[in-house]
C-alpha cells in the first residue's frame, strides 16, 4: 500500500482506498471531472507520454477516479499516444463501483474528427461495454459505417451536445488530451479538475495540460490536496463562466 496523506481540508495519514472514495466522491447530478498529471514546470508528458510523470500514488488516484465514473471521455490522439486498451477491473474494483452507484463497467467515449482509431484495440474487440465514438457530421461516412460494427457512433454538431448526451449515462471522467480539455473549458463544460503535480522538472519542450483553442481565464477553487513522496494531488472546483 502506498503512503498517500491528506493535507486539505484536514490533515490525515496513510489513506485507505475507502478514504479516497470518500474524498473523491462525485456530487449528485451531472458532473464532468478532468484528470491530468503534470511536471512541476508544467509539462504534460515525459518522453512523449504522461506515464513517466506519475508514481504509485498517482496510479491509485487515477484508477479510483475511473472507478467513480460511468463514462471515461478521451480524445483519439490520447488513445493513440498512450496506447489505450480496455483496462482490467478486478472483482474488488467492480464491487466498489457498484457500491458507489456506478455501473459494473465504465463506457469509454472517444472524441475524434478523423475516426482514425485502431479497431484491433481491446477498446473495440470484445469490451464488456460497447464504446461510444463522438464525432462530427463532416467525419468520413465510410469510416463511420465501419466503426458502427464495434461501437456506438454519436454524430453531434458540437462538443456540448455530445457531452449532454453522455451525461445521461452518469458521471464523466475526462482523461485528455490537452486540446479536448481546452475545448471543454472553453465551452463551460468542466466541473472539476484533478491535477497531479509531479516533483519532476521535465525541461523545455513538452506542452501543457491545455492547448489549442483560446478561452478567457477560468477561476479555480481548491477543494482538496493530498501528498505522496513530494507529489501533490490537487482537486479544484471549476468556476462556471457567466452566460
Amino acid at each position: 500500500m502506498t503512503r498517500v496523506r491528506q493535507l486539505l481540508p484536514e490533515p490525515a495519514e496513510d489513506l485507505t482506498d475507502d478514504d479516497l472514495v470518500r474524498i473523491y466522491a462525485v456530487p449528485p447530478g451531472e458532473h464532468l471531472r478532468v484528470n491530468f498529471v503534470s511536471s512541476a514546470d508544467g509539462a504534460v508528458t515525459l518522453d512523449g507520454a504522461s506515464g513517466g510523470l506519475g508514481g504509485p500514488g498517482d496510479q491509485r488516484v487515477f484508477q479510483l477516479l475511473r472507478d467513480l465514473a460511468d463514462v471515461i471521455l478521451v480524445a483519439a490522439g490520447t488513445v493513440r499516444n498512450e496506447g489505450y486498451g480496455y483496462p482490467r477491473f478486478s472483482a474488488e474494483r467492480r464491487a466498489r463501483r457498484q457500491a458507489t452507484g456506478r455501473g459494473e463497467w465504465p463506457t469509454f467515449a472517444i472524441v475524434t474528427r478523423s475516426l482514425e482509431l485502431d479497431l484491433g484495440s481491446s477498446l473495440f474487440v470484445d469490451p464488456p461495454v460497447r464504446p461510444v465514438v463522438v464525432t462530427g457530421p463532416d467525419s468520413p461516412a465510410d469510416r463511420r459505417a465501419e466503426l458502427e460494427r464495434c461501437a456506438e457512433v454519436m454524430v453531434v454538431d458540437d462538443l456540448a451536445s455530445g457531452v449532454g448526451r453522455l451525461h445521461r449515462r452518469g458521471p464523466i471522467l475526462c482523461e485528455g488530451g490537452p486540446n479536448l480539455f481546452a475545448s471543454l473549458i472553453g465551452a463551460g463544460l468542466v466541473d472539476e479538475l484533478c491535477l497531479t503535480l509531479s516533483p519532476i522538472l521535465a525541461g523545455p519542450g513538452p506542452g501543457r495540460i491545455e492547448s489549442g483553442p483560446l478561452h478567457p481565464a477560468v477561476s479555480l477553487a481548491l477543494a482538496g490536496l493530498l501528498e505522496e513522496d513530494g507529489a501533490l494531488f490537487t482537486r479544484y472546483a471549476v468556476a462556471r463562466q457567466a452566460e
